[in-house]
This record gives C-alpha cells, structure tokens and sequence, in this order.
C-alpha cells in the first residue's frame, strides 16, 4: 500500500532521529487525530506518533483485523470480581476506525454537572454546541438510511415498541451506509466517517506529519515542563527498531484511558491530586444471544440502528450487534455438542446488549517496567441494575418471538420465555460468573479547576507541569452514559480552539 504523503511507517524509519514540531501528539484517534487537523488547518506544525500501522483496506475477517488494529489482539482485561474484557484500537485513526458509529452529544445534565458541580470552563450545553456542531457537521452525523437496517434491529425496535419502551433511531458518523455490519473490523466502504477518512487526511491536507508504528516510552521533561518524546520504532515483528525522538512547544498524550496515565507515570509526572489513574469508568456491557424460529442474518444490516432508552434513568441503555461466528463460538456458554447447536442457529439469533452507566471506580497502575493495569471492581449498586437489565432485555427479545435466550452468566439456565428469565435471574449468581465487555474507558486524568482533586484544567492542560496536555476521553469528570466518541472529538475541538486562542502562552 503507498502512504499518502505525510505519513511515514517503519520501513522509513531504519535510523535513529529528531524532529522538530510545534506540537507533538502520541495518539491518532478520536482525540488525537482531531486536535492534530483542528491545528494543522491553523498553521500549526503538529507531528502525531501512533503505536499502529496505517490501514485503509478492510474486510470481514474478524480475527486479521482484531490482530492487526486492536491492541494485544483485543484480549487485555481489567482485574476485579468480575474482570471486564476491554479493547483499545491500535491504528492510525485509533479505535474510532473500528467503532460502531454512534455518535451521541454529551448529555445535558452530565455538561451541567461538569460546568456547576466540577467548575469546568465554559462547557455548558450552549457553549458546547458550536463545538458540537463543527464536529456533527464534519463527519456527518446522520440517521441511517432505512434500507441498511437489518431484521435483528427491526426486532429490537418491535420489542420496544410492543412493551411502550422509549426506543430512538441512532445517530451515527456515516454517509450513506450500505449495512455491511463490519463496523467493528474497519469501514470497507469509506461511509463510516471515521477519523481515517476526515480527520486524518485534513490534518495531512494542511501539513501535520505522522509517524506510524512508534511506540512512545516516555515523555522528555526539563524540570516540571515537557519538552517533547521519545519512542522507538516497532518492527513487523514486534521487536523495537530507531529511536525517534520529538521536540515541541506542547506535548499532548492521547492514549486513551488506560495508556495515557502510564505514559505521563513512567515520565515521572505526578499529579497534586494524587488522582492520576483513578477514576476509572468503564460503561460495563453484557449481551444475551436469543434465538428465533425465522432467519435474521444478523450480519446483514447495520450495526446498531436503535437505542432502546426507557431505561436511560435507572442508567442502562438497549441495542443489537451482530458478532461474527468465531468470536459468538469463543464466548457462549457451551462446548461440545451444546455449542455445534448454538452455531447451527447462528442465522436465527439476535445478540443484544446492555450499556450501564457505572456507579463504581477503578483505576489504573503502572507496573515497575511501565506497563499499565487497569483494576476494577463492580460494585453491588451496578451488578443489580446489570441483573435488573438483561430480565427487561430477556422481556424484550421474548416478547417478539425469542425461542430461548443465552444468558452472559456461567452455567445458568436458558430460559424460553419472561416468567422463566425472571425466575432465573432472581435466583441470584455471583459476579465471577457474569460475562463483561466495554469498550467505554474514561476517567483517568479528570478535567478540575481545583488541582487538589483533578489531574487537568477545564482544557486538559496538566496541572503541575508546563507544556503538557491530555486529549482524550481520560479527561471525562464522570461517566456519561451514552457512546463517548463524539464527546472526545468535540472536546479536542474545544480545547484546539483555546490553544489557538493562547498561542503566546502554549506554542512560544
């Protein structure tokens, strides 16, 4: 494949070197590849580093993909009772190119609360919607098409419709989406408005340079000011090659929730708070796989068409995913004959799941070579509203014709109908045996105006070190509920726009 111009990969990389930029961002996702075309298109020189490759080509193969843009293969966890399975993209473009698309606003009482309750600067709803807007507008958020909507997601909204539940049509980044469902493995058709076909070329268009396969292992400092980066070129193999390094005016990690912590740790940044890693949220998810007797081929259609919100206030939230058959046979609870079965009615099922808003904090620490750990404990308070949930999303499915349903929990039965489901569910089981997913992660480096209890200022400027911004979802105060992606990238827009406005302060 040729890089487009401005793009550089390990193959250019062969001899240690320094760079020189206004800004150097580790990070090229919804945060980083953002921040880098807002300034760019200013005159800005930004160099971006990612830790992944630069890819364009996608396909339905699941597990090529999850090997080549996921970071250790999708297969990293939290420790804790139960332990979350939880996945980071490792691209350029980062896990934005391998979302599902949805694209929900901040929600208000969540921007109130940020604004009354955490002091932040300016991010109340109506200064947020310009931001809002500039972001909607570039990537094109849009409801689906209804020719790309697919049986399983028709029969959620029937369910929801059928019980009088609240149930929206999503908004999501595309531009006229086909339904191909392979949202989770790359857009192959370019609708999905990912930052690898806006953000990224824009940044490119208007002179930003960015250094695929590098991964960062520390952020250079004199005294308490960051002065740029050091990282090391990785081989195809996965051993490390040149070293590169990066001086700037303005340093800003966009690693995402569990990364960012651990590079600004293994730095030797240390936050007043003592708040740096904590906080974790973590959008717990678990799904039910329920079968019917017609045919619903799953995998046609788009990913996530609906939102079921009756529930928005007790804190979860309803959609259908289709999941590949090779990752379903990895996850369902059975073996042998059992699951020959469950796969033989793989075109019948319907795979739903529910998104919390968690109550419980985690955090993450970094290990004594600088790897980080994320531990997590989910706390009484959100194992219920998880068990209450999957009983109204049992209701639900069975409700439109669900045969049986697979519960996420080991060694439970089956139930075939509400009453059985709701039998099942209060029998109680312990959380070990819940299986639970995000790809939710935020909190880690909270935005506060009071340096005593956050580790960022309104802006994700660090509080105790000059020339140093975070810019990603670690900067969230709290959990907010819905998909976080588009509150990333508006955020990046917002805090674009404030280095701009202060470029004496951040960029001389």
């Amino acid at each position: 494949m040729t890089l487009p111009r401005g793009v550089y990969d390990r193959d250019d990389l062969t001899k240690d070197q320094t760079l020189f930029a206004d800004v150097v961002i580790v990070g090229s996702g919804a945060g980083g590849g953002t921040l880098a075309a807002e300034l760019a298109e200013e005159g800005v020189d930004v160099i971006v580093l990612e830790e992944g490759s630069y890819n364009t080509e996608f396909d339905s193969h699941a597990s090529k993909a999850i090997r080549r843009m996921y970071r250790d293969a999708g297969a990293t966890m939290s420790l804790g009772n139960p332990p979350i399975l939880y996945q980071e993209g490792m691209t350029v473009g980062g896990s934005a190119v391998i979302n599902g698309g949805m694209k929900w606003r901040t929600p208000d009482n969540i921007l109130h609360r940020w604004d009354v309750e955490d002091g932040l600067d300016r991010i109340g709803p109506k200064e947020m919607d310009f931001f809002f807007s500039r972001v909607e507008n570039r990537i094109n958020v849009a409801y689906q098409d209804p020719e790309s909507i697919g049986r399983d997601n028709q029969l959620l909204k029937e369910g929801a419709d059928k019980n009088g539940w609240d149930v929206i049509p999503n908004r999501r980044n595309q531009l006229h989406c086909s339904g191909t469902n392979n949202c989770a493995w790359g857009c192959p058709t370019g609708a999905k408005r990912s930052p690898i076909v806006t953000y990224i070329p824009r940044a490119l268009h208007f002179g930003a340079r960015i250094y695929s396969n590098v991964r960062v292992g520390k952020i250079l400092r004199k005294g308490k000011r960051a002065v740029g980066v050091e990282g090391r070129v990785v081989k195809a193999n996965g051993k490390t090659g040149a070293r590169i390094t990066v001086a700037a005016k303005l340093v800003v990690s966009s690693c995402g929730s569990i990364q960012t912590p651990a590079l600004l740790s293994r730095s030797g940044f240390k936050s007043p708070s003592g708040q740096l890693g904590r906080n974790l949220s973590m959008h717990p998810n678990v799904k039910v796989m329920a079968i019917f007797d017609e045919d619903v081929r799953g995998w046609e259609g788009v990913h996530q068409a609906y939102q079921v919100r009756e529930f928005k206030q007790e804190g979860f939230v309803f959609a259908a995913v289709n999941i590949p058959p090779s990752i379903v046979a990895m996850t369902a609870p059975h073996y042998g004959r059992g699951l020959a079965d469950v796969m033989a009615d793989y075109n019948k099922t319907v795979i739903a799941g529910l998104l919390l808003e968690d109550t419980s904090l985690g955090r993450v620490v970094t290990l004594p070579g600088g790897a980080p750990v994320a531990l997590y404990q989910l706390n009484q308070i959100d194992f219920e509203k998880l068990r209450r949930g999957l009983e109204m999303l049992c209701e639900l499915l069975f409700s439109v014709g669900a045969k049986r349903v697979l519960l996420p929990v080991d060694g439970m039965d089956e139930p075939t109908n509400a009453d059985e489901a709701r039998a099942i569910l209060a029998r109680g089981f312990p959380r070990s045996a819940l299986e639970v997913v995000t790809v939710h992660l935020m909190g880690t480096a909270r935005m506060g105006i009071d340096r005593r209890w956050a580790v960022t200022d309104s802006y994700g400027m660090f509080h105790d070190a000059a020339g140093l911004m975070v810019c990603d979802a670690s900067l969230f105060p709290s959990p907010i509920g819905v998909n976080p992606c588009l509150t990333i990238q508006t955020l990046a827009t917002r805090n674009a726009a404030h280095i701009l406005d202060n470029r004496k302060r951040y960029l001389q």
